[in-house]
């Protein structure tokens, strides 16, 4: 007899076996993903454009901001203009899709400023000029206070614009503009 082996010697019980999920569960699962992707889907649209309208804005009052302090610092004229070259100012109003803020003296470019689509930005002037004092003059020499419109063209945010305005010929104020109905001006 074999000392190795007791006679007394159970026998041995298989492993459990490992189970995996059954095709059941796993369609339950994705659908209930499924469901709620499609729920949150929107929010997070809203979330997007919310955050590309913010940005935008955000890049506008920045550069209106340097041209000031830069206007202050140089002791001399700087502009905010919109340009289509992103080189050099256009001379006339319309889509500020790019914008430079330069110095008038030699047109030399200390930032430039672009829209990605879909936000679009308008105003009603061509260029926003500081002077060394920090005050932006409008042509008859009064304080100057042009409004920039940042907009992008959906209902989702039912705000889909913000406002930028300059004040008083150097404060920079932004708000939210209220429904445009999914529309840009």
């Amino acid at each position: 007899m074999d000392s190795r082996c007791p006679t007394n010697a159970r026998a041995v019980a298989p492993p459990k076996r490992v189970r995996g999920f059954t095709l059941m569960e796993l369609m339950v699962t994705v659908a209930i993903v499924a469901i709620l992707a499609t729920l949150a889907a929107p929010s997070f649209t809203e979330v997007i454009n919310n955050n590309r309208l913010a940005t935008h804005a955000n890049d506008l009052v920045a550069s209106l901001q340097l041209a000031r302090m830069e206007a202050v610092r140089r002791n001399e004229s700087v502009a905010l203009c919109r340009s289509t070259d992103n080189a050099t100012c256009a001379g006339t109003t319309g889509s500020w899709e790019q914008w430079l803020t330069v110095l008038p003296r030699n047109g030399e470019v200390l930032r430039t400023g672009q829209l990605k689509a879909p936000a679009q930005v308008t105003s009603t002037v061509a260029a926003v000029t500081f002077r060394a004092d920090g005050l932006a003059r409008n042509a008859a020499g009064a304080l100057a206070s042009p409004v920039f419109t940042v907009c992008i063209p959906t209902r989702r945010p039912a705000a889909n614009r913000r406002v930028v305005s300059l004040v008083s010929g150097s404060r920079v104020s932004t708000e939210s503009a209220g429904n445009g109905g999914g529309d840009c001006p």
